[in-house]
């Protein structure tokens, strides 16, 4: 795959001197054509050899357009050993909003690459790293990302003498590191593992577009035409159409949702039951979160439902038992503009906790495949996709030490009715039901079984649905209390 690259490609003065003055002309114009238009980001991806003019060509780029709209990000590469959040997490949340172009010198790909070349992991595990690296660059241009990924590369022999070079003159020679003649002496094995990453990157939607290093001029101008040819191919393309339909009711073979197996009429024997048991597992509560190993891990709550259904009152029982300064209660609502300009995982992301924290979001990621869904307010393949990308998310996280717990709260069409009019007769309840709640109630079929479908493509090992009945508010409150606790016990044990 770096063969063409090992060939001399060479750029004189003259060609240079002729060429730059249009092609920053036409790159800042169709920069400032993308800010306009706000209508997807773009993520360039610089990555490659030691020495071979990374550095060099993010600075051109800045200078060649507006650095007011481009972000620039040279992320650290992260230790094997977890961290406080998932690997992931710095890049999430670095991803430029529509209109913007964001840059990555140092990316996704800088801590397995490291790793596999070490030694630190082995070649099965890259290939799974691999195939991650592929899903998240697919829900990127999914998205709508304009997705950019260059590869510098140089020959053995040239990396040798770049670095000799920079070595020998007093104004660069602080540009040479231990690490890099380290990795100069591992360029073999380097060459070897990075062709298999390049590889098995290089899809149809996001390839890897490889540059000679050698040469600064042809570098540059290769990496701006790449750029402005992808940029006017992208701009001069109509924005599809928004797609405002609810798909079609979807039943089960058996006629028998998930939600129509659960026992609605379960109940505490008496309020003075529920007050003892209310009390015990609060207290269990407590004491787990003070336990030693506690701060060694995160916790992610999620409290979906039907409306009214009672997931503030149940959270309230659960925070009401912790610590206020370890947990945050994360209300989500319709996301906001700054939300809609990045993919709709950007926003969770942002807000995974440190260990020793706990984040509990009233309401969650799966309105993608529910209200987002029933509503029409997204097309039938981002919901449909939604699916894998939410267990991938999942597992990152409980890969890096967090404890995923998920909750539905489900309620009968009655009881929701007997709800929804006592909160339009209490005067300090009446902020609680709204328009949209009567309408949601007129769609009840339909959220039935995209909460079928939900549980049925969601509920994993690592983060299963916790099905909760709802008519008995008590009743549902000790089952969270008692699963979250158990969930916890389980994991510190």
């Amino acid at each position: 795959m770096f063969e063409s690259a090992d060939l001399d490609h060479r750029i004189d003065k003259e060609q240079w001197a002729r060429e730059v003055p249009e092609l920053r002309s036409a790159l800042l114009a169709a920069q400032y054509e993308l800010v306009k238009s706000a209508r997807f980001p773009v993520i360039l991806l610089i990555g490659g050899v030691d020495g071979a003019g990374k550095g060099e060509t993010v600075n051109l780029l800045s200078e060649w357009m507006d650095p007011r709209h481009i972000q620039t990000n040279a992320l650290r590469p992260l230790p094997e050993e977890p961290g406080d959040r998932p690997p992931m997490w710095p890049f999430w949340n670095a991803l430029p909003p529509k209109g913007a172009i964001g840059i990555f010198a140092g990316s996704w790909y800088t801590v397995p690459l490291l790793a596999r070349v070490y030694g630190d992991i082995g070649g099965a595990e890259l290939t799974r790293r691999i195939q991650d690296i592929a899903r998240f660059e697919r829900m990127l241009t999914d998205e709508g990302a304009l997705l950019l990924k260059f590869w510098f590369h140089l020959s053995k022999k040239e990396q040798k003498r770049r670095l000799e070079t920079l070595a020998a003159s007093k104004k660069t020679a602080w540009r040479v590191t231990d690490t890099d003649w380290r990795h100069f002496a591992l360029y073999d094995r380097f060459r070897k593992i990075s062709e298999r990453v390049v590889q098995g990157t290089s899809t149809g939607e996001a390839p890897w577009i490889i540059v000679d290093g050698a040469d600064a001029r042809y570098r540059g101008l290769t990496v701006g035409r790449s750029i402005l040819g992808a940029l006017k191919k992208r701009l001069s393309h109509a924005s599809p159409p928004a797609v405002v339909r609810a798909p079609p009711l979807i039943a089960p073979v058996d006629d028998v949702h998930v939600i129509g197996s659960l026992d609605l009429t379960k109940k505490l024997a008496s309020e003075e039951d529920y007050e003892d048991q209310l009390a015990k597992q609060q207290g269990r509560l407590n004491l787990l979160s003070r336990h030693r190993k506690f701060a060694k891990i995160s916790i992610v709550v999620a409290f979906e439902g039907c409306d009214a259904a009672g997931k503030g009152g149940a959270i309230r029982r659960v925070t009401r038992a912790l610590d206020s300064r370890h947990y945050e209660v994360i209300p989500i609502a319709a996301p906001s503009d700054e939300e809609k300009a990045r993919p709709y995982l950007w926003r969770f992301w942002r807000r995974i906790p440190a260990r020793g924290r706990m984040a509990i979001f009233d309401r969650s990621w799966y309105g993608r495949v529910l209200v987002e869904r029933v509503e029409g307010f997204c097309a039938e393949p981002d919901w449909m996709r939604a699916y894998s990308e939410i267990n991938d998310f999942e597992e990152q996280l409980v890969k890096n030490d967090t404890l995923v717990v998920k909750f539905w709260l489900q309620v009968s069409p009655d009881e929701q009715l007997r709800r929804f009019q006592e909160r339009e007769r209490t005067p300090w309840k009446q902020f609680k039901i709204t328009p949209d709640d009567w309408r949601n109630r007129e769609k009840w079929d339909q959220y039935v079984a995209a909460v079928g479908d939900m549980v049925d493509r969601t509920s994993t090992a690592h983060a299963p649905w916790t099905l909760v009945e709802a008519n008995d508010k008590y009743f549902a409150r000790i089952k969270i209390l008692k699963a979250l606790a158990d969930r916890i016990e389980e994991r510190l044990e």
